[in-house]
């Protein structure tokens, strides 16, 4: 196996200021919604983001600024997630993959690049095999190992992945399960841990990447390489040092090789040669962070775990936009002076205040 290094997400050739202004919509969706928080408006090809069980979108909040080099970045958290309304009656993969459906149509995506992480990838998948016209497919720590489909055994291997995470993963991980609630949980796990992603997977006409983290337990190098083998294309890489949260931990690598797949840059060797990639950028990105964004980071958090338990979308649109703002990349790709006045203002005006003490 080879180690490449790719290119810093961060560095996206045609932009002059980042977007860091997020918008939060909802669509209305078989008796509930689907919670959209989508970034940036121009562009042709658009990013759709689908998480996991019981998490938010937030899982997404590093990734999702370095993707939008060819249009919009859309971030769902689905029914019964993240403070969103849950849906009546039964639940199954194919009804979430039908609320994805509807706001593909609501938002007049026709050919979005679609991205799952864990059971957002079984989401996606079905999707993708109902949508021929859809082209390119990103599926990250894809589920369920089909030598492993028990729920026992599943939460055995998320456990042994679940020490290789950093502490700000834990964190997501803990309040999402928490606004989930353990009752919605263990209705839709038995559907994640059944839902056979192989026996779709034919179906879909779309270019694949496969991505998985080192120390992803629950997602062995074995079970994708067996799932590459019946998707028509598929791409497989490893992220040294990743676990199964690996687009969070590892961000930069991540939106880095789902940019160069979108790109057709991306060289196939064969799913039996699994290539590494490194990500020696995303692990400093607080390292970066002056005191004032420093704030910000942490404002940022109890403001969007505020406003997804309130349901208050202005609320939870001032959180993500005041994270994208402290943790973008000001050398690689400023933000305008008038998109972080505007988000500090609404988000810590603490520290407009802060500034014009110290101007005084």
């Amino acid at each position: 196996m080879n180690d490449e290094t790719p290119r810093h997400a961060d560095q996206l050739e045609h932009a002059e200021n980042a977007d860091v202004v997020v918008k939060v919509d909802r669509i209305e969706v078989d008796g509930t919604n689907v919670r959209v928080s989508s970034i940036g408006d121009t562009g042709v090809r658009p990013f759709v983001l689908v998480a996991g069980l019981g998490i938010a979108s937030t899982y997404y909040e590093r990734l999702a600024p370095n993707l939008n080099e060819f249009g919009p970045v859309h971030a769902l958290d689905l029914p019964g997630f993240a403070g969103v309304p849950k849906f009546r009656g039964a639940v199954s993969i194919e009804r979430y993959a039908d609320a994805v459906e509807r706001v593909l149509d609501e938002l007049g995506l026709e050919d979005p690049v679609l991205v799952g992480h864990s059971m957002g990838t079984q989401i996606v998948t079905e999707v993708a095999a109902r949508r021929p016209q859809i082209s390119d497919l990103v599926l990250i720590s894809p589920v369920m190992d089909s030598n492993a489909r028990t729920i026992s055994e599943s939460a055995v291997r998320f456990v042994r992945s679940a020490v290789h995470e950093p502490a700000a993963v834990r964190w997501h991980a803990v309040t999402a399960y928490a606004l989930c609630g353990w009752h919605w949980f263990r209705k839709v796990l038995p559907k994640m841990v059944a839902f056979r992603i192989e026996d779709r997977a034919p179906q879909v006409r779309a270019r694949t990447l496969i991505v998985r983290g080192e120390h992803d337990a629950l997602v062995p190098r074995d079970w994708i390489r067996r799932l590459a083998r019946v998707f028509p294309y598929a791409v497989l890489r490893e992220v040294v040092d990743g676990a199964h949260s690996v687009m969070h931990a590892q961000a930069d690598a991540v939106a880095a090789l789902a940019v160069a797949h979108v790109r057709g840059d991306l060289p196939d060797r064969g799913v039996s040669s699994l290539q590494r990639v490194r990500d020696d950028s995303t692990a400093s990105d607080l390292a970066r962070l002056s005191p004032g964004d420093a704030w910000l980071v942490l404002k940022a958090r109890f403001l969007e775990l505020f406003g997804m338990a309130k349901g208050d979308d202005e609320v939870l649109e001032a959180g993500k936009s005041a994270h994208a703002v402290a943790m973008a990349d000001e050398g690689d790709a400023p933000v305008a002076p008038e998109d972080r006045a505007a988000v500090v203002d609404a988000a810590a005006p603490e520290l407009d205040d802060r500034s014009q003490r110290k101007a005084g």
